[in-house]
């Protein structure tokens, strides 16, 4: 298994606040400009939470400030409440201050405006691949069979070293990464492999078994396979318009991957554990800055896709849990109370500071602090 560097803890914070500051805003700056474009009025623009430690005010009135604490951001547009967007008491308001306001434009604004935080961040990932793709060349792995994993599923089904996997269950297959993405759902049930050999091809039914590999940071990861291992990468060059495309389906492909995780850790087929928090992040993020700038380029791209995904999760607070409540209004035909909101806040609140706790001890336990903690007293 590859050492992966261990950097010190200042390059790791450090670069933690980076990869979160620039995600940060470039989702909160996809808010910003779509209200812009719509004349909503922007309030402030913080990256970060808790008392201002720098800011200034534009001439549009607009408050850019940082934080103390480097967690997150917001926009808070006129006729918000608080960071979280809660819609304020406008009873007194004029009608030149409604026309600005963030609550009284139309339900299609609003959501677009919602909308607009997660499709930047998956937009920064595709630019980013892009980028690597047009400079670099797009490293992809054939979908050919290098080694097939003793007693595994594809070991029973006769596959050999050689074979080409070219569809799974009537999808195309391009590269392996496909065939990863292809069977990591579905609860592990049979999948239908359509296999090139000798100028000929096959179709052979496999049942996708657990399967468990190291991560980024060194841990073990269980996760959906059939028993295939790669062969080595081959670079393709790509112009502008092939190396666009080929983002699109790589951030396509990761966002597919986890939804898929997500999945499979909801139906129990993958383990709680295995989810990471602002501490697992921290530290490979360090580790991707000790490999080069490329690496951490890339990771800050995945983490991107990431942040986009998560806030589309239908969540109160998250950019989701709004859409949601947008959906509703536009069922009803007529606008939420203001006591719903006020449920859909607080249920929200409690959710996302248990998932924060929860993915912190995952984070605790991965490096190894209840280990040494219960040292301190055995």
């Amino acid at each position: 298994m590859t050492t992966l560097p261990q950097p010190g803890i200042g390059l790791t914070l450090a670069t933690f606040a980076v990869v979160i500051g620039v995600l940060v805003f470039v989702h909160e700056m996809g808010h910003y400009l779509m209200g812009r474009l719509f004349g909503i009025k922007a309030d402030a623009f913080a990256i970060g939470f808790g008392r201002e430690i720098a800011g200034w005010t534009d001439a549009r009135g607009t408050r850019w400030k940082v934080g103390l604490l480097p967690l997150g951001g917001y926009v808070k547009f006129a006729g918000d409440a608080d960071a979280a967007s809660r819609p304020a008491d406008a009873a007194d308001a004029t009608p030149a201050e409604r026309a600005v306001m963030f609550q009284f434009r139309p339900l299609w604004q609003r959501a677009l405006v919602i909308l607009a935080g997660p499709l930047t961040n998956f937009l920064f990932a595709i630019l980013i691949f892009a980028g690597f793709f047009m400079v670099d060349g797009r490293w992809m792995t054939p979908a050919v069979v290098a080694k097939v994993v003793a007693g595994s599923p594809a070991a029973r089904a006769g596959l050999a070293p050689g074979d080409r996997i070219v569809a799974l269950d009537g999808a195309p297959v391009r590269t392996f990464d496909d065939i990863v993405a292809g069977v990591a759902h579905d609860g592990g049930g049979p999948v239908t492999a359509t296999v090139w050999r000798d100028g000929g091809t096959f179709r052979v039914t496999l049942t996708r078994a657990m399967i468990v590999t190291p991560d980024a940071a060194g841990h073990p990861s269980r996760h959906l396979g059939l028993g295939v291992l790669s062969g080595g990468a081959v670079r393709e060059r790509c112009g502008p318009g092939t190396a666009l495309v080929e983002a699109v389906r790589e951030v396509a492909a990761l966002i597919r991957l986890i939804a898929s995780g997500l999945g499979e850790v909801i139906t129990g087929h993958r383990a709680a554990s295995e989810l990471g928090g602002p501490i697992k992040i921290a530290q490979i993020s360090g580790q991707a800055a000790a490999l080069g700038l490329p690496n951490l380029i890339q990771f800050i791209a995945f983490v991107s896709i990431n942040l986009g995904f998560i806030n589309l999760l239908p969540v109160p607070m998250l950019d989701g849990g709004h859409l949601f409540l947008y959906a509703v209004e536009a069922v009803r035909r007529r606008p939420l109370a203001p006591q719903v909101h006020e449920w859909a806040f607080l249920s929200g609140f409690a959710a996302l500071m248990s998932l924060m706790v929860f993915l912190t001890w995952n984070d605790l336990a991965g490096i190894g602090a209840w280990q040494r903690l219960s040292g301190l007293f055995g």
